[in-house]
């Protein structure tokens, strides 16, 4: 697609697209590659959700990419959105999906899928959103393995304390209700997101088993990733990734984040089944090893601080809380200080959109 085909733009205070009722959709994902089979599928099938398809590149992206069906923003598509994050933010980064999240959410979307280049939808990805869930609510256990809930193997998601492991599987008879989900997580089979450990000691490919949703709810977390999430306007906010922290952290460190804000907001947070199948982009294994080093020795430490803080439940109190939220991990020294000043242009392009 040529520059001048691309759709977004140039201010942030530019006037949106008029909403689709009940709902306007948007598909982000970001990608160094050549189009993949995922990017294809998703720019084929878009249609069927009348989503639209926000794909973000870096400076690794082939210089001539190009995919019919897809808004492509590379890095001057980027810059010429006008988003204040947009001219501070550093290149050669996954979180440079900011500014597709941005893109979206200007374009009037009132529900964002996001997903990676290395998932390929299932049928299921394309049925419609509905922010009510009904599934097991979890409210106790400090930390809940979603995965063992759709599967009777040994697996765990990234970013699950290591301790946390050997933990027994939830309580089956946990009650059964309908609740309002502004985030939720699907599985992924074959590769799932499971953390270099896993990968290098367990069986893959994997399938989850069919299952009743999981809503977890007051004190139960568990990390959710950026491959696989529907996110609904209220927790747009919540969609920003960090730039300053580990890789293989900026997403289950955003769920962290995520997942406070929504308790002191008395929101619920949905894990269903698998709606995509990865076909892994090339991994480093031990690289992404040490990558999670900083998860694996502080992940427990993080949701403490978090806990600590003192929020506000409401839209008002967002901003504020989620500074709250980043100035404690930066208290930490888990993120950087040069977190803050990007965090802020976030929150100011968001607040220019109104």
């Amino acid at each position: 697609m040529k520059n001048s085909d691309r759709r977004i733009e140039n201010s942030p205070n530019a006037p949106r697209r008029p909403e689709a009722s009940p709902e306007c959709y948007a598909v982000v994902v970001t990608t160094i590659n050549a189009p993949t089979r995922a990017v294809i599928e998703i720019a084929r099938d878009a249609s069927r959700l009348s989503a639209r398809f926000v794909l973000v590149g870096d400076e690794r992206s082939p210089a001539d990419f190009s995919q019919p069906g897809a808004t492509y923003l590379d890095l001057k598509a980027q810059l010429a959105t006008g988003f204040e994050l947009a001219r501070i933010q550093p290149a050669g980064h996954y979180a440079r999906k900011n500014i597709g999240y941005l893109a979206a959410i200007r374009e009037g979307a009132t529900v964002i899928i996001e997903t990676d280049d290395d998932n390929i939808p299932l049928p299921e990805f394309w049925r419609e959103r509905r922010l009510q869930m009904r599934g097991r609510v979890f409210t106790d256990p400090p930390w809940v393995n979603v995965y063992k809930c759709f599967s009777q193997g040994h697996i765990w998601p990234r970013g699950l304390p290591l301790d946390r492991v050997r933990d027994p599987a939830p309580n089956q008879d946990a009650p059964i209700e309908e609740r309002a989900c502004p985030i939720q997580q699907g599985l992924a089979n074959d590769n799932p997101d499971v953390d270099a450990i896993y990968r290098l000691l367990m069986p893959l490919p994997v399938k989850f088993d069919a299952g009743d949703p999981v809503l977890l709810a007051g004190a139960s977390w568990c990390p959710f990733n950026s491959q696989n999430t529907t996110w609904w306007r209220q927790a747009f906010p919540l969609l920003y990734l960090p730039f300053y922290c580990s890789f293989r952290m900026t997403d289950i460190w955003r769920s962290f984040v995520a997942q406070r804000i929504c308790a002191a907001n008395s929101w619920t947070i949905g894990f269903h089944g698998a709606t995509v199948m990865q076909d892994r982009n090339e991994h480093d294994l031990m690289r992404d090893f040490e990558e999670e080093v900083p998860g694996y020795l502080h992940n427990t430490r993080i949701r403490s601080a978090l806990d600590a803080l003192q929020l506000s439940p409401g839209a008002d109190a967002m901003s504020e809380n989620m500074r709250l939220c980043y100035r404690a991990l930066i208290d930490m020294g888990v993120i950087s200080g040069e977190e803050a000043p990007l965090l802020d242009a976030w929150l100011n392009d968001l607040a220019a959109m109104g």
